[in-house]
């Protein structure tokens, strides 16, 4: 009985650190996945920007929809997000947001029929947009192109510093998650110090010593980025499902390299580690474990 109980004093809680290590390089996937797909976040940002389109006093619904045919078939607007609106509809929300009192004032419809579209991101640039309004306004039907030049100013002038940050920040949660699963697994092997020490005392290697605790934190390693890559594709399918918008991991080498850098993460961290908090409970005297 009492060396059962002493065994189970000995035996490193693993469970606990599994857990704690599968949590902590789920975090670390998902901000991976963040980062990897950050280029998609700011393509999608981007193509959120409108470019209308203002016809000329004189245009019919024949030329709006000629306008709609010929936008249609330009390579830098984004499919599917041509809209139009006619000065009718217009004068028609205006009524509908002022009621009576914008009936009073019979004024003539001051309205334009308008069409306006999202841009492909890669056109979302001052080049391109100037060269854009000068081909619509060159069309005989068209009075002006609008579109928001201080936002497309503030994604240009913003994406670099964005790029530092998130390289910073990145590595700076590496480290951290690194020193979180070095102490879980410092503190299940805690237990086991006078047992690695007393094999070291009656003339066992450090390597024979340390073989087996290498081999357990690789296992271990690979077990915890199991869990962390199952949470993880759990949590990025529900993303998908609910918000179909985002476009996360719908590109399959993306997921690949999240999931290779969780495994390689897990088991590289795990075992160098172990491997340390080994070698120093051998390097201790005893009177210094206690």
């Amino acid at each position: 009985m009492a060396n059962n109980i002493a065994t189970r004093r000995t035996r490193p809680n693993y469970f606990y650190a599994l857990i704690s290590v599968a949590l902590v390089l789920f975090v670390l996937g998902f901000f991976g996945a963040i980062l990897l797909h950050a280029q998609q976040f700011v393509r999608l940002y981007k193509e959120r920007v409108n470019l209308i389109v203002e016809l000329v006093e004189s245009a019919s619904t024949s030329d709006m929809i000629a306008l709609e045919r010929f936008l249609k078939n330009a390579d830098y607007v984004r499919p599917g997000t041509i809209n139009r609106v006619s000065k009718e509809k217009a004068a028609q929300l205006m009524r509908n947001e002022f009621g009576e009192e914008f009936l009073k004032l019979d004024l003539p419809n001051p309205f334009l029929d308008v069409v306006f579209f999202n841009l492909k991101a890669e056109y979302l640039d001052p080049e391109h947009l100037h060269q854009i309004r000068e081909e619509l306004k060159a069309l005989p039907t068209i009075n002006d192109v609008y579109y928001q030049e201080s936002l497309v100013d503030n994604i240009a002038n913003n994406l670099q510093k964005a790029g530092y940050f998130a390289l910073g920040f990145g590595l700076f949660f590496i480290l951290v998650t690194a020193t979180l699963i070095h102490n879980t697994i410092r503190l299940a092997l805690y237990s086991n110090r006078f047992l690695i020490k007393n094999m070291e005392l009656v003339g066992a290697s450090w390597s024979f010593i340390s073989r087996p605790y290498l081999i357990r934190a690789t296992l271990h390693g690979l077990l915890s980025s199991l869990i962390a890559i199952l949470a993880l594709v759990g949590l990025l399918y529900w993303l998908n499902q609910s918000f179909p918008e985002v476009y996360l991991f719908q590109d399959t080498r993306l997921l690949m390299a999240v999931i290779f850098g969780i495994l390689f993460l897990g088991v590289l961290i795990y075992a160098l580690s172990t491997f340390y908090v080994v070698n120093r409970y051998l390097k201790m005297r005893v009177d210094d474990l206690y």
